[in-house]
C-alpha cells in the first residue's frame, strides 16, 4: 500500500471493525439458519424461507465487503484523506430490522 504508516491504533481500530463486519456475517448466517429450523407449524412455510434467506444473504453481503472496506479506509489512513462513508450500513440497518419486524408480526399472529 502507498502513502505513510498510520498511528498504530487506527490500523488496529479498522482491523476491529473488519472482524466485526465478519462477526456480524456469522450471527446473520446463525439467523437465517436458525430461522430455516423453526418447525413448520409455527411460522408461514414460505415466509420463514423468506426471513432465512434474507439473513443469509446479508451475512453473505456484510462477509463479502469487510474486506474491500478494511482496504479503503487503510488506504485513506495512508494518505490521510477522508475515511469513505459506510454505504452498506443502511442495507443492513433496514434488512435486519425488516426481518425483526417481520418475526415480530409473525409471532403475534401466531
Amino acid at each position: 500500500m502507498d502513502g505513510d504508516e498510520p498511528d498504530p491504533r487506527f490500523t488496529l481500530a479498522n482491523e476491529r471493525t473488519f472482524l466485526t463486519w465478519l462477526s456480524t456475517s456469522l450471527a446473520l448466517c446463525a439467523g437465517g439458519v436458525a430461522m430455516a429450523a423453526v418447525p413448520p407449524h409455527l411460522f408461514v412455510p414460505w415466509v420463514r424461507t423468506t426471513l432465512a434467506v434474507v439473513l443469509v444473504l446479508l451475512s453473505a453481503v456484510a462477509a463479502a465487503f469487510a474486506y474491500p472496506r478494511w482496504r479503503k479506509v487503510q488506504t485513506a489512513l495512508r494518505r490521510a484523506q477522508p475515511l469513505p462513508p459506510p454505504r452498506l450500513a443502511p442495507l443492513f440497518g433496514y434488512g435486519v430490522a425488516g426481518v425483526a419486524v417481520l418475526a415480530l408480526v409473525l409471532i403475534l399472529v401466531g
